[in-house]
């Protein structure tokens, strides 16, 4: 992890899951949006409080020992006496993966009074979370309570998992937000929005009063939109030694986070992130163990 520095702004709440993706070749790798995400913050310097839910169980403690080893903090972390740790499948279908999110893991049950407990006493600045943890009601609920306990502007990363996603509970966090990033195809989804990129995003903007809505295009690079208009472009990054893509969207996501709550410009945050999300895309998996990596994307200027 990165050390720390003496002008830090409030610290950032991550909400959702953490869960390992296991391969056919029998490879099991820790991740989840909302996990990654966190480490990241960690690698900044950001010391974010991850509020998650674990199982009672083997990759449960690999969990809290992976966490740990980083300096994450894991006072938000729940253990589930029943429900085991999150997991995914991942096969592949004519060459592509195809995922298998499993139902009923400890993430879909973060307990309100616990998570309203390990973030009450908090400076926090921000609230990020995603989708996949709100098909728990239990754990709707949670977010719910962070949101009242914190106060904190809430930034969501969409990201729909068919069928682990209702239309209508993504539209109410949307109402909740204050920033959100999406791809073009979830933007066309939730927009219902036929025109061009930037006049879905502004009209997404408006609609649910969002003070940016950040739109990832891929190889064509993103979008950061106000309500009116498109207010910063960037190019992608590319990434010549490339060995995988896994978690270059939460890479994205982790710069614009920490971009905001240092006040960087939507355009110096758009370049940060590409460049950040093409580092990742040169090591295996979705986070980096390597402290260094984070201060030489960014500088001593981050």
């Amino acid at each position: 992890m990165q050390a720390r520095t003496d002008a830090r702004p409030p610290r950032p709440v991550v909400f959702g899951e953490v869960l390992f993706d296991h391969f056919p070749d029998g490879a099991a790798v820790l991740g989840g949006a909302p996990f990654n995400v966190a480490w990241h913050l960690e690698g900044f310097g950001l010391e974010p409080l991850f509020v998650s839910r674990i199982g009672d169980d083997e990759r449960g403690r690999e969990i809290v020992g992976a966490m740990t080893d980083w300096g994450l903090d894991v006072s938000g972390l729940q253990r589930d006496p029943q429900r085991p740790t999150g997991e995914v499948r991942v096969a592949l279908a004519d060459g592509q993966p195809t995922f298998d999110i499993l139902a009923d893991r400890a993430y879909d049950a973060i307990g309100p009074d616990l998570a309203a407990a390990a973030a009450a006493t908090l400076p926090a600045g921000l609230l990020y979370h995603g989708t996949l943890a709100l098909r728990g009601q239990t754990s709707r609920a949670a977010l719910t309570r962070l949101r009242e306990v914190t106060g904190a502007p809430a930034f969501l990363d969409v990201n729909l998992r068919p069928p682990w996603y209702d239309r209508d509970t993504v539209l109410a966090a949307l109402d909740g937000a204050r920033w959100a990033k999406l791809n073009e195809a979830e933007l066309r989804e939730l927009s219902g929005h036929g025109g061009q990129t930037g006049a879905a995003a502004c009209a997404l903007a408006a609609r649910h009063d969002l003070d940016a809505v950040i739109v990832t295009l891929g190889a064509d690079g993103a979008i950061w939109s106000d309500r009116q208009e498109i207010t910063a472009t960037a190019a992608a990054v590319d990434a010549p030694e490339l060995v995988d893509t896994v978690g270059a969207g939460d890479a994205f996501a982790s710069v614009c986070i920490a971009g905001l709550l240092r006040g960087m410009t939507a355009e110096r945050i758009l370049h940060a992130a590409h460049r950040f999300a093409a580092a990742i895309c040169r090591i295996r998996g979705a986070v980096a163990r390597d402290p260094g990596l984070y201060r030489r994307v960014f500088g001593d200027g981050w």
